[in-house]
């Protein structure tokens, strides 16, 4: 992910730092974690050009009969699920726990691309079979339909 500046609105309500998501197309609380998912989106639409349309933020999914909730969620053109990215803050480290996380996720979602980023840096994989190869960064967006 490059350090491209992204134009992304932040305002202050009521003593709350707030951060408006262009998915969701509302202001939500600015939290560490958020931050990061925020920078994601911007990156997956404007860099990767996935449209905004195609892209789920804390979409719900039933995991071993628990209710759980993916950071962000793309869809190919017909709608099916095809990258689970899981945000962490900064601080947190990329590892194989977090990793595993949305491999849990994927057991639901069945999709070709895994990422997880904690801001600075990201590890993308694609999903062949029961391995994950690593790959330098997500395919960009074609649309194949």
């Amino acid at each position: 992910m490059s350090n491209q500046r992204r134009n992304i609105k932040v305002k202050n309500v009521d003593g709350h730092n707030m951060v408006f998501d262009i998915v969701r197309r509302r202001y939500v609380a600015l939290t560490p974690e958020e931050w990061v998912r925020q920078n994601y989106i911007h990156y997956l639409h404007y860099e990767l050009g996935y449209p905004l349309e195609l892209m789920q933020v804390e979409g719900a999914l039933e995991l071993n009969g628990m209710t759980r909730r993916c950071d962000i969620v793309v869809y190919d053109c017909d709608v099916r699920p095809y990258i689970i990215v899981e945000c962490k803050r900064e601080t947190v480290a990329l590892s194989q726990k977090v990793m595993d996380q949305a491999c849990r996720y994927n057991i639901v979602l069945q999709v070709p691309y895994l990422c997880i980023t904690n801001g600075p840096q990201q590890i993308c994989c694609e999903v062949c079979g029961e391995e994950l190869k690593i790959l330098r960064e997500l395919p960009r967006y074609a649309k194949r339909c």
